[in-house]
């Protein structure tokens, strides 16, 4: 692709670098903005800025936030005894937007995946199991992509949290083996944790 100016190629170069964004793709992006009036490019390069470098991370659950704790984790209204393990942020968006879940969330961040050099010390374990000891957690909703990666960090999980009085579930197999969750309809994924299973019956099957 040949540019006229180093200013646009080095724009498209950056855009190109997000997930999903070919060099024309990117193009389109930037040809785009040039139309757009310059205050409002400058607030729309603000609040990229501003989003990176305020964004914090939940010292709960690890979900995105504003403040140190999130909205979800704060609300009087949802239910501490009942937490959703999930991979990533993007998985709570997914099962927020069936709003059928009312209790509270654990992000991961990533699962067992020794093939791509992901072992248990890098996620967000520790603090999981600190949960269930000192906040009286009832149940436990593994709500983890049905993937071989996906079953090997419930295994783990499993032994890691099998010495506490806490009920452990996983979403039913309405979700089809090798799918992954952000992707599944929302019926379906309000279904599959609706009708979850005992992990027992989910090993079994």
């Amino acid at each position: 692709m040949i540019f006229s100016s180093a200013l646009i190629e080095n724009a498209v170069n950056e855009f190109a670098r997000l997930p999903g964004i070919g060099k024309k793709t990117a193009l389109r992006l930037v040809l785009h903005l040039l139309k757009q009036d310059p205050g409002q490019v400058k607030l729309f390069g603000e609040v990229i800025t501003r989003m990176r470098e305020q964004i914090k991370f939940c010292k709960v659950c690890h979900n995105v936030s504003d403040q140190e704790v999130c909205s979800i984790c704060s609300s009087p209204s949802r239910n501490k005894a009942l937490v959703c393990v999930v991979e990533n942020i993007r998985d709570v968006m997914a099962i927020e937007n069936t709003q059928q879940f009312n209790g509270v969330y654990h992000v991961l961040g990533g699962i067992i995946s020794p093939i791509d050099g992901v072992g248990p010390d890098q996620l967000n374990i520790y603090s999981l199991v600190e949960r269930v000891q000192q906040q009286g957690i009832e149940e436990i909703i593994m709500a983890l992509s049905p993937t071989i990666e996906g079953d090997t960090t419930i295994y783990y999980l499993s032994k890691k949290l099998k010495e506490f009085p806490v009920k452990i579930t996983t979403i039913a197999r309405g979700i089809a083996f090798g799918g992954e969750l952000e992707y599944a309809d929302e019926m379906t994924l309000a279904r599959s944790i609706s009708n979850r299973l005992p992990l027992e019956s989910y090993v079994q099957k």
